[in-house]
């Protein structure tokens, strides 16, 4: 009886996450991996610059990402009355710890690295690597 306890709590110790979560919004445990998370379309829920709400600047963003690694970024601006839409395709992949997003567009001025602070199925939070925003997205 003692060995069927003690086998049952080394199970459950075995299968609950022990460790600190990989990102530091969460989750703690997802059972989609990272790639099936990160593929969506996303757009922009909320943008924040120093404290401050700047998703206003962001109302116009679509972030397209496949499991494959291909990203689309779509941005459209109003500018003295006139619409530009902005379009560029690339790349996206992981670092190597699987903290941060690298994108690499056919437009090198979109090109950027973020840190991820959140990898949910319908949630993706974002800060600027060397920069000052964090954007949190949702599916479109």
């Amino acid at each position: 009886m003692k060995f069927r306890i003690l086998f049952l709590v080394v199970f459950i110790v075995s299968i609950v996450p022990v460790s600190c979560k990989k990102y530091s919004d969460g989750p703690a445990l997802s059972l989609r991996s990272k790639k099936e998370r990160i593929a969506n379309t996303w757009v922009i829920e909320k943008a924040i610059r120093n404290g401050n709400d700047v998703t206003n600047d962001y109302e116009a963003f679509t972030l397209t990402l496949t499991k494959d690694g291909d990203a689309n970024l779509v941005a459209t601006y109003l500018f003295f009355g006139v619409t530009t839409q902005y379009n560029t395709n690339g790349t996206w992949t992981f670092n190597s710890s699987k903290e941060r997003i690298i994108f690499d567009y056919q437009n090198n001025n979109a090109d950027n690295e973020y840190q991820i602070l959140r990898l949910k199925e319908n949630e993706l939070w974002l800060r600027d690597v060397g920069g000052e925003d964090e954007v949190h997205l949702q599916p479109a």
